[in-house]
Parts: structure tokens; C-alpha cells; sequence
């Protein structure tokens, strides 16, 4: 069988909005200088202080890798929709596109979970919390969430080059993502559908659970801790994950929500929500964790200001 496969898709960038507009493109640019500094920092610290060659630093590491990978995956095309009036992108190409941002995406999810697992253990058994959380059990962690990753969005990129797009090539967003895709060809929508919530359920879904399983039991050792000042102590640690994980799930909902009912919604909404759910939380979460992280505040104070002999 044939299938009626596009050279190129368009994209739409902001609906409303003139393509090639500056002003329009500045904070964006704000945002991603803001991402890619951030982020480029907190790993450059960890990296040169051995002090934080631990293992809720190193999830940190690998947070901070997830979102430079979000931001770079869409920067390319949101700047050259915006500033260039450049709307084309390759069939092949948006598909390499989509991969990468589902897969840091996901990966940012994944490693939201495992910042909780630790303040879970560090709390819940402190005295054996150094030998069941290493480093080497951390970076397994991290390389099981890509092969995770991968191996749940390889099969998407299969299902979407065997469908046929007879009805547009147009995309309404400045970027590729799954769930625009599917909603342009006429035949093969349903099982690409279906394996998409599939995918969603794996990783969202279940990171989610895990997330809230694990804070379940960590407020509940909280509230079984005799002081009050420890008990503070210990709620006050978890209130900058808890604040990256709102943000980061409430604009996850938020988006699916808009997509499931974009028939009844202003495509203007559905494309902000892709841009906020995407953009926002790799400017928002170097500013929480290095400005709620008093260490993390020295080690970037004291590479920036180096003591003078």
C-alpha cells in the first residue's frame, strides 16, 4: 500500500499574529537565554564542586539536562517561525523534532519522580538512606528512563509515517508535537491515537502516581516526628520540588485538556498552553532550585566570584 506522505509541513507559529514579528519574538528569546544559562549553570556547578557529587545534585543534573534538551529541541523552529518568517520544515524533520521534545519531555517527568523517590528515602529511613541511593544506582535511574523513553517513542515515529495526510500539512504551532499531528490525515488516526494515550499513561501516568505515592508517605513520617521544628525542617526541603511539580503537571493537564476538547476551543489557547507547558518550566526550575538551595546559591556565587589570593 501507498501512502500519501507530505514533503513538508507549515507552521503556524502564533494564530492572529504576523510571522517575522520582533517584538513578539523578544520574550521568547528572554525565555530561552533564561533556560539555556540556567540550566547551563547548575550543571557546570555540580560539575566542578565535588561537594555536590551526590545523589539528589545529580537528579538535579539530569533535571537540568531534561529541560536544555526541551529548550533546544524548539528553539530552532519557534526563532525562525517568529523572526525569519521561515514556516517550512521537512517531513523527516518534524518527526526528529517531535521525538526529541517527547523524549526530554518525558525524561523531565521521569526524573521529577526520582527527586521524590529520594526525598522519600531521605526521610523516611535517613540512617540507611547513603548506601540504598549511590551515585552509580542514580545514573542506572537516569539511563533506565531514556531506554524507557525511547523504546515507547520509537513505535510513535512508525505509526505516524504510515499514515496518509490528505487534508492539510499546516501544523498550529511553531514547533512539532504529537498530538497536532494526528489531528491532520484522514486515515490511520485511531491506533495512533490509542498508542499516544497509551504512551502517556506509561510515563505521565505513572510518574505521576509514583510522585504522589511517594509524598503520601513522606508527609505521613513528617507528621510522625515527635519535633515540631524537624518536622518543619523536613516540609520545608520538599516545598521547591513540590512547587517544579504543580507547575510542571498543571500546565501537562492543562494542555491535554485543550487538545481533548479543541473542537469546542480557540486555537489561540491550545497553541499558548503548548508554548507555556514547554517553555516555562525550563525557565522556572533553575530559579527554584538554586534560589531555595542555599548551596547551590554558594557554588554558583563562588565560580562567578572567585576569592582573590
Amino acid at each position: 500500500s501507498s501512502f500519501l506522505r507530505p514533503s513538508a509541513f507549515i507552521l503556524t507559529g502564533i494564530p492572529g499574529t504576523v510571522s517575522g514579528n520582533v517584538w513578539l519574538a523578544v520574550p521568547f528569546c528572554c525565555m530561552y537565554v533564561i533556560s539555556i544559562l540556567g540550566n547551563s549553570a547548575i550543571l557546570f556547578v555540580i560539575k566542578a564542586e565535588r561537594s555536590f557529587h551526590k545523589p539528589m545534585h545529580l537528579c538535579l543534573c539530569m533535571l537540568a539536562i531534561a529541560e536544555l534538551g526541551v529548550s533546544l529541541s524548539t528553539l530552532p523552529t519557534v526563532l525562525s517561525t517568529l523572526l525569519l518568517d521561515s514556516q517550512e520544515i521537512r517531513f523527516d524533520t518534524c518527526l526528529t523534532q517531535m521525538f526529541f521534545i517527547h523524549c526530554f519531555s518525558v525524561l523531565d517527568s521521569g526524573v521529577l519522580w526520582g527527586m521524590a523517590f529520594n526525598r522519600f528515602v531521605a526521610i523516611y529511613n535517613p540512617l540507611q538512606y547513603a548506601s540504598v541511593l549511590t551515585n552509580p544506582r542514580i545514573g542506572v535511574i537516569g539511563l533506565g528512563l531514556m531506554v524507557r523513553n525511547i523504546s515507547l517513542f520509537l513505535p510513535l515515529l512508525t505509526l505516524l509515517k504510515k499514515l496518509s495526510f490528505y487534508r492539510s500539512h499546516v501544523v498550529a504551532h511553531s514547533f512539532c508535537v504529537h498530538p497536532s499531528l494526528p489531528q491532520l490525515p484522514w486515515a490511520g488516526v485511531k491506533v495512533n491515537s490509542m498508542y499516544g494515550l497509551f504512551v502517556v499513561l506509561a510515563t505521565f501516568g505513572q510518574d505521576l502516581l509514583s510522585i504522589i505515592l511517594s509524598y503520601v508517605m513522606v508527609i505521613k513520617t513528617v507528621l510522625s516526628i515527635a519535633s515540631k521544628e524537624q518536622c518543619l525542617k523536613a516540609l520545608i526541603i520538599c516545598i521547591s520540588h513540590v512547587c517544579a511539580v504543580l507547575v510542571y503537571y498543571i500546565l501537562m493537564i492543562g494542555l491535554s485538556m485543550a487538545y481533548r476538547f479543541r473542537k469546542h476551543g480557540c486555537p489561540l489557547i491550545h497553541v499558548l498552553m503548548a508554548n507555556i507547558y514547554l517553555l516555562v518550566p525550563p525557565v522556572l526550575n533553575p530559579i527554584i532550585y538554586s534560589i531555595k538551595t542555599k548551596q547551590m546559591c554558594r557554588g554558583i556565587h563562588k565560580l562567578l566570584m572567585p576569592r582573590r589570593r
